[in-house]
């Protein structure tokens, strides 16, 4: 038979549980993303944490279920602050925000919940449209970020990178990052990645895929399309890389 959760122990393991859950999904879902270090950190911080407090339930005074819940409503808090900030400005992670979410309702549920006795009628309804608002705004948050979280600059930038380090191939490669690295809302970005792909495959000596990546840059109009210097760095990371393969590459186009 189920403990009950009104029961002091197991809502404390509930809770670990819960913790446990939430780090190890950002843990997973963080090598889906082109720049998995937000996510992987806060994901390692619950879970340690977790670990943490799953220790000292094995002491004489173990973390109490009211200390959990306001340990969850803060980190939720710096979680989606520091979410929203990669979500709406920097566009490179869609995980922590609605993750961090998750926390922070149910810190501010479950004290609320511990303290609803006490509160007064107004103090009540006060708290039952705070619950409404934070609800909508998770909703929001995982509809946002979970469902329709697109990261076509960051995909671009973390290809940018991998071509830099010498990394074309392979998941995180500079290929993979750059066939992400399109969006139909943000179409300026797409010619870039085209001709970024068109000039890896040619280095690569794949005339067929050069050719497939050539026909969509063209659609877009050409190599006039992309900002020359743009075009110059991924001509210079190629050519760092290996000088003779690259010479098979177009010249530039003069703007």
């Amino acid at each position: 038979m189920a403990l009950p959760l009104t029961d002091e122990s197991s809502l404390r393991w509930v809770l670990i549980c819960f913790e446990f859950l939430i780090g190890i999904a950002l843990l997973f879902n963080s090598k889906n993303q082109p720049f998995p270090q937000p996510s992987s950190r806060f994901g390692w911080l619950l879970v340690i944490l977790a670990l943490l407090i799953a220790i000292g339930q094995a002491a004489p005074n173990p973390m109490e279920s009211n200390a959990h819940f306001v340990m969850l409503s803060g980190l939720g808090g710096f979680g989606l602050v520091a979410g929203v900030y990669h979500l709406a400005r920097t566009q490179r992670d869609v995980l922590v925000a609605p993750y961090a979410g998750l926390l922070f309702c149910v810190g501010v549920v479950g004290l609320m919940v511990e303290t609803w006795s006490d509160l007064s009628t107004v103090e009540q309804w006060a708290a039952f449209i705070t619950l409404v608002i934070i609800g909508g705004g998770e909703t929001w948050l995982i509809f946002r970020g979970l469902l329709i979280g697109k990261l076509p600059l960051a995909w671009s930038q973390a290809g940018m990178i991998a071509l830099m380090q010498g990394r074309l191939t392979g998941p995180q490669g500079a290929i993979s990052c750059f066939e992400r690295g399109w969006d139909v809302d943000e179409e300026h970005l797409n010619p870039m990645a085209y001709l970024a792909l068109h000039r890896i495959h040619l280095f690569l000596g794949n005339s067929s895929d050069a050719t497939e990546w050539e026909e969509l840059l063209l659609r877009e109009g050409g190599e006039r399309a992309v900002a020359r210097p743009y075009i110059q760095a991924i001509h210079d990371a190629l050519v760092a890389l290996d000088a003779e393969a690259a010479s098979i590459l177009p010249l530039i186009e003069e703007e």
